[in-house]
């Protein structure tokens, strides 16, 4: 099942001389449950491609389908409601409230959507991330490793139809790079996630069942790595 299409998807910048064709008719389908490297040099357009697909900035042209949804035929307020419940997505720099500890950060979209939420649900997701013993630990008192933790457990708790994942090891050394894409890698597995990961590591992207490339604002490459199910 395919479970996010995106049909002649465009991106442009500026106009006359200064314009910039960020993506140009980009199309692709992704199976639920697959995971997908998305690579490429800086300026081919893959953070563009991400947010695009988060729901984060609306294409110029072309469609993006969630589970059948056209996601640009909603108006803004129905589109903040989908980024909430069917897009998690997961930064370099962990992008974790201050004054929240790891257990209030990983329940905050739930919290914002106005649900409350399930205990259960909470002392699995810190377990899974290896979090329990630091459920009330403020950021600044957690680890890099911990606070992307943190930050992959809040992507996760929703349950959303996709997680998109920006350089989601950038900011870390190579010790907690390698849990990182391994608890990334046990969430797809264990939870059929499916995630769309840009990353510039050719060793992580090796790790996906897919590696989509990107050059100029188009796809140039789209390979299986042989790791899938």
């Amino acid at each position: 099942m395919e479970l996010l299409e995106i049909k002649d998807l465009c991106k442009t910048y500026g106009k006359g001389e200064n314009e910039v064709k960020a993506l140009d008719k980009v199309s692709f389908s992704v199976p639920k449950g697959q995971m997908t490297a998305v690579i490429g040099p800086s300026g081919s357009g893959k953070s563009t491609l991400l947010h695009i697909l988060g729901g984060v900035d609306r294409p110029t042209a072309g469609k993006v389908f969630l589970d059948g949804q056209d996601v640009y035929a909603q108006n803004d307020h129905h589109l903040a409601i989908f980024r909430r419940r069917q897009v998690g997505l997961i930064y370099q720099f962990y992008n974790l409230i201050p004054v929240l500890d790891a257990e209030e950060n990983m329940t905050l979209p739930l919290i914002m959507d106005g649900r409350k939420p399930d205990p259960k649900r909470v002392a699995e997701m810190l377990a899974l991330m290896g979090l329990t013993d630091r459920r009330h630990h403020l950021p600044s008192q957690l680890s890099g490793g911990q606070q992307q933790r943190v930050s992959i457990g809040r992507a996760l708790f929703t349950s959303p139809g996709v997680i998109l994942a920006d350089e989601p090891t950038g900011n870390l050394d190579s010790k907690n790079s390698a849990e990182i894409i391994a608890l990334l890698r046990k969430s797809n597995r264990e939870l059929e996630q499916t995630m769309l990961i840009i990353t510039h590591d050719e060793n992580i992207a090796l790790q996906c069942d897919r590696i989509l490339t990107l050059a100029d604002g188009h796809i140039v490459n789209d390979v299986l790595t042989g790791q899938g199910r």
